[in-house]
């Protein structure tokens, strides 16, 4: 039991220590906030094109998730704007800001999955700005945090 304990006290010490931050993960994390803000803005500009002019966009046939041009811009209106904040929030080094960007950026990639049939590109490529800012936030976020502090 004292072996068992003295690994585990051994182990936060350890824990506790200072360590270096990278200056590549606090670029990753700021490219990631910076991309979030891009990502949303594109996102924004897709709602408006779909609120304005909701003809821009092709209905599929026997599509599962069948929702009217209006419905998508609002759909992406408010999840451009959401990503924007976030991402600001992000490089402001916000710690309660990385949770909240990798939550924004999952549904996001997952609205822009339902959204292929209608613009392919478009949705893919929001879709890999949204699993980089996950992985970016999941793996570097908390030097950028320490790095703050």
């Amino acid at each position: 039991m004292t072996v068992a304990h003295g690994a585990a006290a051994s182990h936060y010490e350890s824990a506790g220590e200072e360590h270096e931050v990278s200056g590549w993960a606090i670029g990753f994390v700021l490219f990631a906030g910076v991309m979030m803000v891009l990502a949303g803005g594109f996102q924004i500009f897709s709602g408006l094109v779909a609120l304005f002019q909701n003809e821009f966009y092709v209905s599929t046939r026997n599509y599962l998730f069948q929702f009217d041009a209006t419905a998508w811009g609002w759909i992406h209106l408010l999840f451009g704007v959401l990503v924007m904040v976030a991402g600001f929030a992000v490089m402001a080094g916000q710690t309660w800001a990385r949770v909240v960007a990798i939550v924004l950026a999952s549904l996001s990639a997952l609205a822009n999955f339902t959204f292929i049939p209608y613009y392919p590109f478009w949705a893919l490529t929001i879709i890999a700005i949204d699993i980089f800012v996950i992985w970016a936030l999941a793996v570097h976020g908390r030097d950028v945090r320490d790095f703050t502090s």
